[in-house]
Parts: structure tokens; sequence; C-alpha cells
């Protein structure tokens, strides 16, 4: 597997960017969340090689994010935690976890035993196209379609387009925040929520030129939301 994707869910800010900068120095890719939502948002439109996943986060615990990814699928998680007992390693086990590592830790052994769980698994998966009425995601293949057969459309997105677009169709008929968008989907130098604004109405008359007009919606006040209206 060349290049494994890691997720790093860690809300301390200097523990994600230690773990960010070790495993970037043995050939990993890496992007990180600092809450469980986020966390499994990343989750579903990114579909990393191996999440390492704290356990006290803001939103959704560890425990409810790692419960998330289970019922989906076997994406190899290892718990990064300051709980030390013994009942905290098990429930962590038996929902699912594939290691369990205690705070204050050596980041070297947080990648060695990422390097040892992902040889034990069977790699990573092919993710399944997204749906939401007349529009199919491939995240995969980067490409976005509206409609079906003689009548499918393919979208020309620019990348931060279809970043949005998977990002939003991960969690279809959620209201999201522009200031959510930016820091998902939007390089450096990019963060700007009138720059969200210009990226997504571009995308609005995009998607309303290929027939699906009303799929991509403004909240006042507060962002954008992808949903079926007829759904």
């Amino acid at each position: 597997m060349d290049n494994p994707l890691i997720l790093i869910v860690e809300d301390e800010p200097e523990i994600a960017d230690i773990l960010e900068t070790y495993f970037v120095r043995e050939g990993f890719r890496t992007v990180s969340a600092a809450d469980g939502s986020i966390g499994l948002a990343h989750y579903v439109r990114l579909r990393p090689d191996l999440i390492v996943l704290d356990i006290k986060l803001p939103g959704h615990d560890g425990y409810d994010v790692l419960a998330a990814i289970r019922r989906r699928d076997d994406t190899p998680v290892i718990m990064v935690t300051a709980l030390a007992e013994d009942l905290d390693k098990l429930q962590a086990l038996r929902i699912g976890a594939d290691d369990y590592v205690v705070k204050p830790f050596n980041p070297l052994e947080v990648v060695a035993r990422a390097k040892a769980v992902l040889r034990r698994t069977t790699g990573r998966r092919g993710r399944q196209p997204l749906r939401i009425g007349p529009l199919t995601i491939d995240p995969d293949a980067y490409i976005a379609t509206v409609g079906q057969g003689a009548g499918e459309t393919t979208l020309e997105l620019t990348r931060t387009e279809f970043r949005l677009l998977a990002y939003m169709a991960a969690s279809p008929s959620r209201v999201f925040e522009r200031s959510e968008l930016v820091d998902a989907c939007l390089p450096e130098g990019e963060a700007l929520d009138r720059t969200v604004d210009s990226h997504v109405s571009n995308l609005r008359r995009k998607l309303t030129a290929a027939g699906a007009d009303g799929l991509l919606t403004g909240v006042r006040g507060v962002g954008y939301r992808l949903a079926d209206r007829h759904g």
C-alpha cells in the first residue's frame, strides 16, 4: 500500500500536530479533525486507510465515532487516550478498536503500531458512490453525475467544488456552516466565508444546468444544505 492516508481525530492541536509530523516523516498522508462530527465526515468522504482516534472529544466522543465507523466497515482504528483503566480499554476493543495507546505516548510507537495494524488488515476498501436524488458522486473517480442512462450528465467541477459537494453529500439534509466548509474543503489561502459562497454559487449553477435545481440550498444566516427535495 503506497502512502496510506491516516485520519487523526484529536482535539488537542499540539498532539495532532506531533502525530501528523511523525506520520508524514514515515511516508504517510494525513488529515486531521478536532471533533467527532468532522472526523466522521472526513471518514465518509475520504475513506482513510487507518484512523487514530481520541476518546475524549467535543460533541461525539471516540466511542460514538468508533461505533458509527463499525456500522459501516472495518477501517482500522487505533484509540489514543489518557484513560488507562482496563474497562476503558475493554470498551474500546469491544466496540471494534484494533489497538489502544495511552497518553503520554511516544509518537514513534503510534506510527509503529499503525504500521503493524495495516500489515494485518486487508487494506483499503473501495468507496461506494454517494447518491442523493438524481445526483451520483464517485469519490474514487472524482466524478459527479446527474440523471441516469442516456440522460446522464457529468458535472464539470473544480477540485474545490467536488470537495464541497462530496463533503455535504456524506451527511445529506444536514446544514453545514460556512466555517466548517472552509476548514474541511478549502485549501490554505482561501479561508474566507465569501469564498465558500462563490464556490457554492458556481456549484448550484452547474447543478441547475444539469437538471438538479433545488438540490443544493442556502439556509439564511447559517450555511448550506444538500438534500433531495423529493426525499
